[in-house]
């Protein structure tokens, strides 16, 4: 992209008396930015009306600052960012079938053509340890099977999902694709800084938001048509009634495009949407392989298990666990083992990584996808 063409895109993203519909109306009236700007205001109105036109003519605020920010931007990292545009041939098909694709899109990573296979993995912020677990397991099964993870770079479920993509994809997969709501420039939340540099060496990070955006509450909605439109599926892992992940998953719904939801306890607030979803006609989801299936996606051969992996069932206190959270006195009350052996034997599956220690003193078993 020249400098001129990026000016001229900036200018019709950065005038906000120009929304996204009316944007269109005048890339489909007069082509390109570049002779859109050359039109008179009075023409200009005939398409958009005449406050948008007599903005639009109007240099925004701060332009210059802004388009040396972001052609400075641009212009680091060769080959690792970019700016696609809708009149860009390399901008992702998936977008130029929503409602309202994003005017620019801004991208860092690795580069390349949208991917074939992706699937969206979302879920809540404040999850579950058996949620924690779903979400990266599920995340490696899927990479690992050459799909591409999506998700939203959030706390909880979305970063626990590209953890799990980054540890399964084979090399020269793209692994995931974080779509965020900030400004390219800016990482939120802070603590996944770590994590979206390695997305970005094997994955790409994308926003339709200005260098210099900063995490304001209504973008993370809009951000998830674009999560929903560049996955074939969205799975919701865990999510409570109200919940951005039901956002993600209608806009999913709403383009023609598969909802899996995994069941959960109900006694979990966190699995409610889920079950709302499930109501709604949502796909039912035990394992990574029901969704790899039903999107028809073959199927890498399934190692035996491990040496030494005990088969389901065969431990006394997981089954006396269950699935719901449940307190030290309700195992002795099942099992009648003595409350230092009971400690010890929790203990030893919590390192096997098949027990969750939860606040309040409670026990979780955990399943795996």
């Amino acid at each position: 992209m020249e400098r001129d063409e990026l000016a001229g895109w900036l200018r019709l993203a950065l005038t906000y008396a120009v929304d996204g519909a009316a944007a269109r109306r005048l890339l489909a009236s007069f082509g390109l930015p570049a002779a859109i700007l050359q039109q008179e205001a009075s023409v200009l109105a005939q398409v958009i009306g005449l406050a948008a036109a007599d903005s639009l003519r109007r240099e925004p605020e701060g332009f210059p600052e802004k388009l040396e920010e972001t052609w400075a931007w641009l212009q680091r990292d060769p080959g690792q960012r970019a700016i696609l545009t809708l009149g860009d041939p390399d901008y992702p098909a998936s977008l130029l079938a929503i409602e309202d694709p994003p005017l620019m899109l801004y991208a860092q990573g690795r580069l390349g053509p949208a991917p074939q296979r992706a699937l969206a993995i979302v879920g809540s912020r404040n999850p579950t340890a058996q949620g924690l677990q779903n979400a990266r397991r599920f995340g490696r099964a899927f990479a690992e099977s050459g799909v591409t993870v999506v998700s939203g770079l959030a706390l909880g479920i979305d970063g626990a999902a590209h953890e799990g993509a980054l540890e399964g994809a084979p090399p020269g997969l793209l692994a995931t694709i974080a779509v965020v709501g900030t400004g390219l420039d800016r990482v939120y939340p802070k603590r996944h800084l770590e994590l979206a540099h390695r997305i970005a060496e094997r994955g790409l990070i994308v926003s339709e938001y200005p260098l210099g955006t900063p995490p304001l509450q209504q973008n993370f909605p809009r951000r998830n048509r674009v999560i929903a439109a560049l996955s074939q599926g969205t799975l919701v892992v865990e999510a409570a009634v109200q919940s951005g992940s039901l956002i993600t998953a209608r806009f999913a719904a709403e383009q023609g495009k598969e909802v899996f939801a995994i069941p959960g306890s109900i006694h979990s607030p966190q699995s409610r949407g889920c079950h709302a979803l499930l109501r709604q006609g949502a796909k039912l989801v035990e394992s990574a392989q029901d969704v790899l299936e039903d999107l028809r996606y073959v199927l890498p051969a399934q190692p035996a298990a491990a040496a030494g992996e005990e088969p389901e069932g065969e431990n006394p206190l997981l089954d006396a666990l269950g699935y719901d959270p449940v307190t030290l006195d309700a195992l002795i009350a099942r099992t009648g083992i003595p409350a230092p052996l009971l400690q010890a034997q929790l203990l030893e599956l919590e390192l096997a990584g098949q027990v969750a220690r939860l606040p309040g003193g409670l026990f979780q078993r955990l399943g795996t996808a």
